[in-house]
């Protein structure tokens, strides 16, 4: 049974074009992780986002801040090498989701404007990820071929 839910969830039915998607969007969300959750590339850190996010109204803000950071940077990592890509692809369209309904969606849609497209593009590659895997070459490839 553990080895069945293992096969499933580390299935790849993509060949390169989903490794080529997930490793930029991967490193970017990395980025994004990081500015929330130690302070990087300009960023805020926990304290500073989980601030904001609560004069938002997304209380515990600290909290809040340590899912969205930890979703962003952990999930990201996991785009990067490979590894639980449909899981942690699911993680992440939820975060965008929340990104796009709690923060963007009132901007209207462009970026210019503090706007969803960015989150939404986000959301995309996350839903397709869920559906086609990780790739052809990733971690999870080597772990559905064992099983």
């Amino acid at each position: 049974m553990t080895t069945s839910l293992i096969q499933k969830i580390t299935n790849t039915t993509s060949g390169i074009a989903s490794t080529i998607l997930r490793i930029p969007v991967g490193l970017i969300l990395m980025a994004h992780g990081a500015q929330k959750l130690f302070g990087a590339f300009g960023g805020y850190g926990l304290e500073g986002t989980g601030q904001w996010m609560a004069s938002i109204g997304l209380e515990p803000g600290y909290l809040m801040a340590l899912l969205a950071g930890s979703a962003e940077f952990f999930g990201g990592l996991a785009l990067v090498i490979g590894l639980l890509v449909r899981p942690a692809s699911a993680v992440i369209a939820f975060t965008m989701l929340m990104a796009i309904f709690s923060v963007h969606i009132s901007n209207g849609l462009f970026m210019a404007n503090n706007g969803y497209e960015y989150a939404l593009t986000l959301l995309i590659v996350a839903v397709s990820l869920v559906f086609s895997g990780a790739g052809s070459f990733s971690v999870d490839k080597a772990i559905s071929a064992k099983n």
